[in-house]
């Protein structure tokens, strides 16, 4: 009984650790994508050579967080609460969490080419999310139907990425970049054609 408390904690202390690592290369990469690993093990708490137990090559650390900012957006998506209320009160929470998320979202794939060719990529839960959501505001009349869940994919995040750089480059707090990413996307996608 004593051995599987002991590998029970010994699993929870690596848990904690491998998350304290995606969550300081969140932090360190987010700011600068170049930084060395030693600037993240360091951020994390922890010795470079944990950090190599953990995440043997620069690129295994990359993989890891792209897989943990997948997570992070998922639950962003389930916080937003998709199928609750119009579609556009519903687009409203989703730009809302996502900007929540930004940091972690460019620490993973700010370095990534901006567009991938549809054979490489399969829709996970959050686009299937959006891209229902955008369908219902089409029935609901809250959404344009002229823009397709793809376009408003694609408008979702470069608007994300706007406004997370424009908390940086104009100096303002984020929730002024937040209001901004909202107003903006809000009002690309709204069907404002009902009058």
């Amino acid at each position: 009984m004593a051995n599987r408390a002991s590998a029970m904690d010994e699993t929870r202390t690596r848990a904690r650790t491998r998350r304290a690592i995606l969550e300081a290369a969140v932090e360190v990469l987010g700011d600068n994508s170049a930084a060395p690993l030693s600037e993240v093990a360091r951020t994390a708490g922890v010795a470079r050579s944990t950090l190599q137990r953990y995440f043997p090559e620069r690129s295994d650390l990359t993989c890891a967080l792209g897989e943990y900012v997948e997570e992070l957006i998922n639950e962003a998506t389930e916080r937003a609460r998709t199928t609750d209320g119009t579609a556009i009160e519903a687009f409203s929470r989703l730009v809302a969490e996502y900007f929540g998320v930004r940091k972690a979202i460019l620490a993973a794939f700010g370095d990534q080419d901006a567009v991938r060719a549809p054979a490489d990529y399969e829709s996970g839960p959050a686009d299937l999310a959006l891209f229902d959501l955008i369908e219902r505001g089409h029935e609901d009349g809250t959404i344009d139907p002229r823009i397709t869940p793809l376009w408003a994919q694609q408008l979702l995040w470069s608007g994300l990425y706007a406004g997370a750089v424009y908390v940086d480059v104009a100096r303002v707090p984020a929730f002024e970049a937040l209001n901004m990413c909202l107003l903006s996307l809000v009002k690309a996608v709204s069907d404002d054609r009902r009058g």
